[in-house]
């Protein structure tokens, strides 16, 4: 990556910490927020008056001159591929995207092309904003490969820093459809006995631990109570399926948004999603309970039966709530009618 000094002069009656007096006076135009803006000190990238200042407390003066060396994204090496986008919104700082199973978000050793990036660089050009480097140009967060639905990438650094410090205070709204096997219900007192788990009103299932890497497998997440990552998910059922009933489509929201959580989180309360090949373990389902067309219908999905439907957020420039919906895809349509839902 290249480099780029930001320099500028702090106003009169500056706030008494220096991040909060560089997030004030800093240009528009540079595109740092706070947040940037404490890190970069804190990794020593930040002089006052000619001298590295590593503290965000330290007080500065008005007058003070404040050099900042900010990193600039190099051209991205990968390639642009004509893969065909579902494109629910777009305009000069952001798209919307409503993602098919199957399409990785990023690069990775494992999938250096056919990924969302290849398919933006097609679509935007050269409009991506640069901040998430090489191999993550507009990416402001992501969804696994096989779980479908709404995305949203940045085209503008402005854009970019906007969505990322929306996503990191938790303040973005994301609901999920979700098929999972068993009925979560408030009277189970299985459920309630399961450390971790609650239940709010209008039989809204609560789970709150912490998430990290598994011990023994690094590509899976694992439940603790102790270390990781702070982790809510809430769910509620929509639909009971099958005759007794043995699984259930329901609506999923996030308070946090962590790696796998809601697939990890319903594992955990012992409801996990139909067709997940990590967290699903080997449950079946019985003909008696969902019928012949039940089962051939969850033979037939090879995913994890996950959705992101809805996407709410506020616009980095207009300020303007928006709020983008997908509906469920045909194959999770045939998921639910097969085991005797309605969509």
């Amino acid at each position: 990556m290249g480099q780029t000094i930001v320099s500028f002069e702090i106003a009169d009656a500056p706030p008494p910490r220096m991040d909060k007096a560089l997030g004030r006076d800093v240009p528009s135009d540079a595109s740092l927020s706070r947040s940037r803006l404490a890190k970069l000190i804190e990794a020593g990238a930040v002089a006052v008056d000619g001298v590295v200042v590593t503290d965000p407390r330290f007080r500065v003066v008005a007058g003070a001159q404040i050099s900042v060396t900010v990193d600039v994204a190099e051209e991205s090496h990968i390639g642009p591929e004509d893969i065909p986008l579902d494109v629910v919104y777009e305009d000069d700082d952001l798209i919307v995207i409503n993602k098919p199973s199957g399409m990785v978000v990023h690069p990775a050793p494992g999938t250096p092309n056919g990924t969302l990036v290849n398919a933006l660089i097609h679509h935007c050009g050269d409009t991506l904003s640069g901040v998430g480097g090489m191999k993550r140009p507009g990416i402001v967060h992501r969804i696994d490969k096989e779980t479908t639905g709404l995305l949203i990438a940045a085209k503008s650094d402005r854009a970019h820093h906007s969505l990322a410090k929306q996503f990191a205070d938790h303040t973005v709204q994301r609901r999920y459809m979700a098929v999972c096997y068993g009925v979560p219900e408030a009277n189970d007192p299985r459920l309630r006995g399961i450390k971790g788990t609650s239940f709010e009103p209008g039989n809204i299932l609560k789970v709150q631990t912490f998430l990290g890497r598994h011990k023994m497998d690094r590509q899976r997440q694992a439940v603790s109570f102790t270390v990781g990552r702070h982790a809510i998910t809430r769910s509620r059922t929509l639909q009971a399926l099958g005759a007794l009933p043995v699984a259930a489509l329901i609506e999923c929201w996030l308070e946090t948004g962590r790696t796998h959580q809601i697939r990890v989180h319903l594992a955990h309360c012992g409801h996990s999603l139909i067709g997940d090949p990590t967290y699903g373990g080997k449950r079946k389902l019985s003909p008696k309970a969902v019928g012949e067309a039940g089962i051939a219908a969850v033979d037939a999905f090879h995913r994890q039966a996950l959705h992101a439907a809805s996407l709410g957020f506020v616009h980095p420039v207009t300020e303007e709530f928006m709020e983008f919906e997908a509906e469920l895809p045909a194959d999770m349509v045939a998921l639910v009618t097969g085991l005797g839902g309605a969509v």
